[in-house]
This record gives C-alpha cells, structure tokens and sequence, in this order.
C-alpha cells in the first residue's frame, strides 16, 4: 500500500501593508468624522443652548416690563384721579363721590378697594362703602402717601380681610397706591388710596409664561426688593432668596445664569429687573424664570443624538472607502515585498518591478537593490568602527572617573573651609528647610546639626513675631524669583535653643538654579559690638549733657570779660581771654554737634517743615559767618539765579540754617587768605539747588569715601588745627535727607570742592 506523505505545515501569512494602511484609513476616517460630527455638534449645541437661556431671559424681561407698564398706568390713573374736582370739592355729595369712585373701579377690573380719606385718617368714601369711617392712619399706605411714597409693595389684606373673600383659597393681597389731595384752595385735605390686587401680577404672569410651558415646566418668580419671593411655587412664595441670577438683577444686568436652588436642583434661570416707567418710581422687584435644566436642555439631548447617529453612518461610508483605496495603493506593494523575501533567503534575484507599477515603486526597487550592495560593504566597515569605538568608551570612562575624583575632593574642601569658618553657616532651601548647619552655627544657636538639618529656619532661629514675614518673603521668591536681601549686609534680631534673643550680622545668597537652588546664609554675632555702641552712645550723651551747662556759663563769662564788662584788662590778659572764649565756642558747638547726632540716631530731632522762600535762609547763614571770614580774610560771594526771591521749599528754617552755616563754615576753614566762599541758590524743573563753593586744596582722595561718616576728619597736621568735631557733615546729610532731599560733593586737587543740596521745590 502507497503511504501518503503528510501535509507540511502552512506557513502564517503575516499581516501586510494593505491591511495596516486598510486599518489606518477606516482609523483615520472614523477619528476625522467623529471630531468633526463633535466639533459640529458642540457649536450647534452651544447656539441652542445660549437661544433657549436667551428665551428665558427675554420672558423674564417681558414679565418685568409688562409689570412697570400696568404699574405706571395705576400710577398716572390714581394721580389724576387725586387732581379730579369732584372729589376735591366738598360741596358734592358723598354719594357722587361715591358713583365717581365706582366708576373708576369698573373701569379696571384689579381695583379691590378705592377710597378717600380726611388728614385725620378716616375713610370719607369708599367705592362700595368698605371701611367707611373706619380710622385707617395707622396703615403704611396713609402714612407714605402724606410723606410723598405713593407706591406700597405686595402685602396681605389687613382690615379687608373679612370684608373681601380670598382667592382661590388664599388670602387676598394688595399692592398700594395712594395720593394726597388739596381741596380748592389748594390745602392738604386728605389722602385717595387704592389696593390693586396681586391677582393682577399673577395674571401677566401666566400671560407671559403659558405660552411656552407646553416646551417643559417653566416657572415664573417675582422677588421683592428685600428678597422675599411674593408670587411663584408655594414652596417658595414667602421666603426669602438670594440666588446668584437676583444678584445679578439687583445690579441692572439681565441674561441668563445656570445654578443649583436650595431644593439641590439645577436650573437654568433668565432674570430681569424692574425699573419703573416715566414718573412711576418701581417697587425694586425682580422676576426670574427657571426651568430645570433636564427640561431646558432636553432639545440639546436630541440635537447630539442626530449628530451621532450621521457621525456613525458617515464614518462607515468613509472606512469602506479607504480600505478600497489603501488596497489599490499597496498591490504593488506587495509584489515588491515579495521579491525582497525570496532575495532575503538567499535567492539570487533582483527586485524587478512592474512596467505598470507607478513611479514611486520604480524608484524604490532601484534604491533597494543599490542599498543590498552597500550593505556588504558596509557591514566591514562596522565592525572596524565598533572596534574603535569600544576602544574610546574606554578612554572616555577613564577621564569621567577622575573628574568625579576631583569634584567629590573639591566638596570636601568646601565642606572643610565652610566648617571653620568662624561665622556660622546655614543652608536653607526654597521652602525654609535648613539643608547645612556647620559647628559655628551649633556653638552660636545651640542646636546640634543632626537637630537642626530638616527644621524649619524659622521655628529655630527667628523670634515668634517675625515668622509670618519671613514666610511671605519666601513665598513671594518662589512666585517671582527676587528676594531684596539677596547680597546684603543686614542685621537681623534672631534666638537661640533657650529663647535669648540677640543680634546678628548676616550676608545671603543664592546658590545653584531652578528648583534645586539654595540659600546659603553667613551670620556673625555682634551682640557684644551692639552693647559696646549702646554705652559709647548713653557716655557721649551723658558727659554732651553734663558739659554743655557749665561750658555755656564758662563761654558767657568769658565774653563778659572779652567785651570788657569787667573793665579794661591788660594786653596779655586780654589776648588769653580772647583765646578762652573761642575755645569755649568750640567746645559748646562740639558738644551740640554730639547732642543732634545723638538725637538723630535715636529719632528725637524734630523737624517743623513749612514750604517758605530759601533767600532769607541762605542770606542769614551768610550774615551769621560774615565775622569769621573777615577774621581769616575770606571773601563772602552771593550767586543767586534770576527770581531767586521766588524760589522756595517745605524746610524747617533753623534746620537748613544749621546746615548751610555748617557747610559756608567749612569752606571758609579751608579757604586760603583773600580766596572766595560762594553761596548759591538756583532752581532746576521741580528741584531747588543750595550750593557753596569754597577755592580750597579740595579732599583727598583716599578721604572722600568717608567724608558723611561721624568722627571723620581728613588725617594730617594742617587739618588737626582747624578744628572741629568731625560731625558737621554726618549731622547735615541726615537733616538734608529728613527734608526728602540729597546732598553730594564734587573736587579736585587745588581747584576747590562744592557741595550741591537738592531739595523738592514747593
């Protein structure tokens, strides 16, 4: 018997390009239908819901205007009807005025009650005879129509509560309007007063609303000024409401607003308001139409239904297309691919496309068979270059390994210099979280660096009363990226670990970048300078206060002998007072110098600033040094600019006189024999300028850093004998910069120096 030889396995067919491309156009074309079907539906969508919330809005505005339109012809017809001689006369009878009153009432069928009362605020007439006589003074409609409010908003029936019946079970309600009226001689006699029923409201209410409720529940609300819904659901009507869309009517907007009510439904809700018409003045009422919104939007449901529905169909229609097309496009395709395998496993072929195969396959066989032959030459030349490549990873791991040598040596340097360092060191992160903490910092504050590594700056180091300031400071460097202390020299008042506080000097700055920077911040305890300023200041203001008071007795007496009062002295003697009495000046203003240094330190020198012309000031600075440039043969010059008499600034007079008889004083100090002093006064846009001029050698350069500094005097022989306390300039920078203005210097050597004053021109 012949065996029959079994079946070799069939080779799976992978999936091809046609298919991939098949799948990618239905893909495509679903995706594209989809979102434009989407991006179709939504503005449609969108068009339909901004018209159905603009139908609300609209009903609201119609309801608002249709109640100040009947509201303004209740107005004008009781105004007239209070101007009408029948009812003004009273020589007609009651029962004419009666039959007058009817009439009006059956002209309008809202009219519940229409009546005339005297001022004492009984009922003369009524329409029907209701409350005739009866004392209705005390009711607000009386009161308010003799003050000039002829409008009452919405309220229940109170003495016509039995007299009239409700209202489909209800208790009727009333709107007022109420008129004074004069007799013929034109005296106040009394009041007409109406009660419109509300019945009215809720008839334009239904006027307006039925007609599109057949669409869904639409509900109509009035609200009162005061927020209390007077006609709407029952659940509601009487409360008190406060949804956005009445905030938004309140302030004279209308449109529409999507909000969740206090019921936990969402509704869509068109408001208006109510302005009042011509003379009538409104009664503030609000209307709101809501609908929820499962029913308002119930159209846009079945708009995106439709539009789904087609997106569907059409992007089926579009997938059979694209798979016809993709397997027109990828036939030749295949073909190509298949002669590639066979060439793949060995075969000797070439990729011979098809005359009928269009030109980009053509191209792509040549390409292909060209690409084959450079391959083999190619794979050669790979492995030489994997060979010298494996040979430079070498090299290159080498040199990485000994620049991470230096780098980790270069930190521990750092870390060894950063830890003796005798200032302590803190590094801080952005969010206030100590990083470092060297043993400087541990010696100064306490804390151990295992402690303090992870705490926050603040609740370690800072008083209680600074740590929201400092918590502000870094939120706003994380939102802008600046923060002023940043490579400042500050003095900051800090703790330690048992509360002491004391005072550190501290620079900050900021290292590394993005979100990875740090602060690193350097303190230095200046407690002990600070106690060594605070008894040099309270020395200095003892020994200023216990001198000035005999020296300025010293210095009297002494210019009593001087002057001669004792007599005339003999020559010698003469002359030694003389001397006497000059020191004693001297040693009166250096004392005065420290007095005002020390009150400006400590922010008790007191400035009375009054805007006043500067002429008079800078010529009494002059007159008060004319003696002591005579005495050092100086010359006094005046250099005042054109309508200097009108120049003028808020100063404190005795103030600005210190400081320009300071500076003209320095100048003639330094001013040589027959030389010239000049005073000037000019004005510049809305600065004044004072400035003095001296022919003097000019400062020195090493000098002039220092030169508003206290105790600063240029060094040398000749600057020691023309004393002075070093305090002159320090005391009229700060008297100049309490006026808001500046004070700056120019010099050269041997051409003289002049200091500039800039204060703001009143």
């Amino acid at each position: 018997m012949d065996t029959i030889p079994a079946p070799s396995p069939v080779k799976r067919r992978r999936r091809g390009l046609g298919a991939w491309l098949a799948l990618a156009f239905s893909l495509l074309t679903v995706v594209l239908t989809l979102a434009l079907v989407e991006i179709v539906e939504r503005a449609s969508t969108e068009q339909v819901k901004d018209s159905i919330g603009h139908g609300l809005a609209e009903l609201a505005i119609q309801t608002a205007d249709k109640l100040d339109r009947g509201m303004a012809e209740r107005y004008r017809e009781v105004s007239l009807m209070a101007k009408r001689r029948g009812l003004r006369d009273p020589t007609v009878s009651m029962d004419e005025r009666r039959q007058i009153l009817a009439d009006m009432q059956s002209t309008y069928g809202y009219y519940d009650w229409i009546g005339l009362t005297g001022l004492d605020g009984r009922v003369i007439v009524e329409a029907r005879g209701l409350l005739e006589g009866v004392d209705v003074s005390s009711r607000p409609w009386f009161k308010n129509a003799l003050a000039n409010i002829n409008v009452g908003d919405v309220h229940e029936a109170v003495k016509l509560a039995k007299l009239l019946p409700g209202v489909e079970g209800e208790p009727r309600r009333f709107v007022d309007v109420a008129f004074p009226y004069a007799d013929m001689s034109g005296k106040l006699a009394g009041v007409l007063g109406v009660h419109l029923s509300w019945q009215w409201a809720q008839d334009v209410e239904r006027s307006i609303i039925a007609p599109v409720e057949a669409r869904g529940r639409v509900q109509a609300l009035i609200v009162s000024r005061e927020g209390v819904v007077l006609l709407g659901p029952k659940a509601l009507q009487g409360k008190t409401i406060a949804p956005g869309s009445l905030q938004l009517a309140r302030q004279g907007k209308s449109g529409y607003l999507v909000e969740q009510w206090e019921d936990g439904v969402s509704y869509l809700v068109g408001y208006g308001a109510t302005v009042g018409r011509g003379a009538y003045p409104g009664l503030g009422w609000t209307v709101l139409v809501r609908q929820e919104i499962q029913d308002a939007y119930a159209p846009v449901r079945r708009l995106r239904e439709r539009a789904l529905w087609s997106g569907a169909a059409l992007a089926v229609l579009f997938s059979v297309a694209g798979v016809l097309v993709a397997r027109r496009i990828t036939r030749p395709l295949g073909a190509l691919a298949e002669s590639a395998e066979r060439m793949g496993r060995g075969e000797a072929v070439e990729l011979v496309p098809n005359a009928k195969d269009y030109y980009e396959v053509q191209a792509l066989s040549g390409t292909l068979n060209s690409l084959v032959r450079d391959l083999v030459a190619e794979r050669a030349a790979l492995r030489d270059l994997n060979a010298n490549l494996e040979h430079r990873v070498e090299e290159r791991t080498r040199d990485l390994e000994r620049a991470l040598t230096a780098v980790q040596a270069s930190e521990q340097r750092i870390n060894a210099i950063v830890e003796a360092a005798q200032d302590a060191f803190i590094a801080v992160d952005q969010r206030g979280l100590i990083l470092d903490w060297n043993g400087a910092a541990e010696r100064m504050f306490g804390w151990r660096r295992q402690e303090a590594v992870g705490w926050p700056l603040s609740e370690l180091v800072l008083p209680e009363r600074y740590r929201a300031s400092f918590g502000k400071a870094l939120h706003a460097f994380r939102s802008s990226g600046h923060l002023d202390l940043l490579g400042q020299r500050l003095e900051r008042t800090v703790i330690d670990r048992q509360g002491r506080e004391f005072t550190i000097e501290m620079t900050a700055g900021l290292a590394g970048q993005g979100a990875d920077a740090f602060f690193s911040v350097f303190l230095h305890d200046i407690s002990g300078r600070k106690k060594v300023e605070r008894l040099k200041n309270e020395f200095v203001s003892t020994v200023s206060h216990e001198l000035r008071t005999p020296l300025t007795s010293i210095q009297a007496s002494l210019s009593m002998l001087a002057d001669g009062m004792a007599g005339d002295l003999p020559p010698d003697a003469a002359r030694l007072t003389a001397i006497a009495s000059q020191s004693s000046e001297r040693l009166v203003r250096m004392v005065n110098d420290l007095l005002d240094i020390q009150k400006i330190e400590s922010g008790r020198m007191d400035f009375e600033r009054i805007p006043q012309p500067l002429l008079p000031v800078a010529e009494r600075a002059l007159a008060a040094m004319e003696a002591k440039a005579r005495q050092g043969d100086v010359i006094l010059r005046r250099d005042w600019a054109a309508g200097a008499g009108h120049i003028a600034a808020a100063i404190d007079p005795d103030r600005m006189e210190q400081v320009l008889t300071n500076l003209v004083s320095n100048a003639i100090k330094f001013t040589p024999k027959y030389h010239a002093v000049t005073l000037g006064l000019s004005q510049a846009g809305g600065k004044v300028r004072l400035s003095v001029l001296d022919e003097g050698p000019g400062i020195a350069p090493e000098f002039q850093p220092r030169i508003f500094e206290r105790f600063a005097q240029a060094d040398g022989a000749d600057s020691r004998t023309r004393g002075g306390s070093g305090l002159g300039l320090a005391i009229s920078k700060a008297i100049i910069e309490e006026h808001g203005g500046s004070i700056s210097f120019t010099t050269a050597p041997g051409k003289g120096t002049r200091f500039v004053i800039e204060l703001p021109a009143a």
